[in-house]
């Protein structure tokens, strides 16, 4: 609440450069503001009595924008990128997987890596905990393995981070 917005019988009023001038009427608190030129805006609406200050509204709500955009502009988002395999992949071809899931690590995203099983696939598990075990080993220099594989309905799935 700005200005003529607060109603209120009595305010404590700080002023412009953080002083505190007492618990004055609010009417007192608004008159001191307009001989300043600036804005008596509610800080705290919750104590008794309401805590008032004396400052630049306009200023002060595009210096807290300029806050929030910095902090969106610092904030990453991890992206979760999946890389599936098969039960009989090549050696190969898990070296190209490898090499993405690297530049995936490098970059600072979460891997998922899966290996769907078809028809009687389902019956090789062992072997596509052995191409996960040789996955992990090759990317442990940039990624660890934060969930290991486990087998869900006809799909394992295993989780790598970035190392920090």
């Amino acid at each position: 609440m700005i200005n003529e917005q607060i109603r209120d019988k009595e305010v404590r009023l700080i002023d412009a450069d953080g002083t505190q001038m007492g618990i004055l009427p609010g009417r007192d608190a608004q008159r001191i503001a307009d001989e300043k030129r600036l804005d008596l805006v509610k800080i705290s609406p919750t104590a008794k009595p309401p805590v008032c200050k004396i400052m630049d509204y306009s200023k002060f709500k595009f210096d807290q924008s300029k806050k929030e955009k910095e902090a969106r502009k610092k904030q990453r988002t991890i992206d979760i990128k999946e890389l599936r395999l098969s039960p009989n992949i090549d050696t190969h071809d898990v070296d190209v997987k490898v090499k993405k899931a690297i530049e995936f690590l490098q970059d600072g995203d979460k891997v998922k890596v899966s290996i769907r099983f078809r028809g009687r696939e389902l019956g090789r598990t062992e072997v596509a905990y052995s191409i996960m075990h040789d996955f992990a080993q090759k990317v442990s220099e940039v990624g660890i393995v934060e969930k290991p594989p486990r087998m869900e309905a006809r799909t394992m799935a295993m989780f790598m981070t970035p190392k920090l």
